[in-house]
């Protein structure tokens, strides 16, 4: 079995998990290996590194201690425990990470925002193309109140917001529309 690092030109990074790496060139050419996110068939391969485990008892994979300042800290709450960061000396506001460090961010950011977005569909009903109709019957009582999702164009999110009706717009992750197996 191969593991490999993958991300497409967006920068979304994945795994790709293949029976050899015969297989994973042929997916590629055949245009079966696409980012589970924006469905981009332009993936290539990043460097990555077997694990190695322990040496002299100390963990390789530990991080390092890091300063980082309260409101970045903050601001990071929800990933920064997992990623180390390191603060630029000459400014307590600037962030310096290296390129493990920004794509152990990024990844993390990413899986945050897809756990979020199935989160936010497993909770609401998708109304599709009626969005702008099933809105307004919520908002004005002439159905039950329920949460909903679907599609609306930009003139009709503005005019529901004129309206006083609270719309979110999000955008759509095809990896969201069932599993990826």
């Amino acid at each position: 079995m191969k593991v490999y690092n993958l991300a497409c030109p967006l920068e979304h990074r994945f795994e790709g998990w293949f029976a050899s790496e015969a297989d994973a060139l042929e997916q590629q050419t055949n245009g079966m290996l696409v980012c589970p996110i924006c469905n981009s068939q332009e993936i290539r391969r990043l460097l990555s590194a077997p694990r190695i485990g322990k040496h002299l008892g100390r963990d390789l994979d530990s991080p390092k201690p890091s300063r980082v300042s309260t409101e970045i800290k903050d601001a990071l709450a929800p990933v920064s425990h997992q990623v180390a960061i390191q603060l630029n000396d000459n400014s307590e506001n600037s962030m310096v990470l290296s390129d493990r460090q920004h794509g152990e961010l990024q990844a993390r950011i990413q899986a945050t925002v897809m756990h979020v977005m199935r989160d936010i569909i497993s909770k609401t009903e998708d109304v599709g193309n009626q969005f702008a109709q099933e809105a307004r019957k919520i908002h004005y009582k002439e159905t039950p109140e329920r949460s909903i999702r679907g599609q609306a164009s930009a003139d009709e999110t503005a005019e529901l917001r004129e309206e006083g009706i609270d719309v979110l717009p999000l955008p759509f992750i095809p990896a969201l529309k069932g599993t990826l197996q």
